[in-house]
């Protein structure tokens, strides 16, 4: 078997998940494209593990690992999401950003020192 099929489907997944990440607003479908990314990373494992013919698998291995990690990371990614969801009301990512940020650009831990000495004042 050609080392160039599995490698051009693998960027090419890469690529999607990328795009994924880069390009949409809601947490779960950014966390759906991380997890496309790392079964292009699996893919190219395993496919130089069978072209080098390594007598430990050592790729395999590798992969068994990033599918534990992903699903680990997964797992999290999707709870913290889905608190956030309750607390909030949304999962988009910019308003997430902009709730975090005050209208000025600056977070709330910036503006609890000028909110204290207003008060004081």
């Amino acid at each position: 078997m050609h080392l160039a099929y599995p490698a051009v489907l693998a960027v090419l997944l890469f690529c999607v998940g990328l795009y994924g990440v880069l390009a949409r607003r809601n947490a779960i479908l950014v966390l759906m494209s991380v997890e496309l990314m790392l079964n292009a990373v699996n893919l190219n494992l395993v496919a130089f593990d069978v072209w080098l013919r390594d007598a430990l698998h050592s790729g395999q291995a590798l992969t068994l690992f990033v599918i534990a990690i992903a699903a680990a990371e997964i797992g999290i990614g999707l709870a913290i999401v889905l608190m956030v969801y309750r607390n909030r009301g949304t999962s988009d990512i910019d308003r997430l950003r902009d709730t975090a940020e005050g209208p000025d650009g600056t977070t709330p831990a910036q503006q609890a020192p000028t909110q204290k000495t207003e008060a004081t004042a």
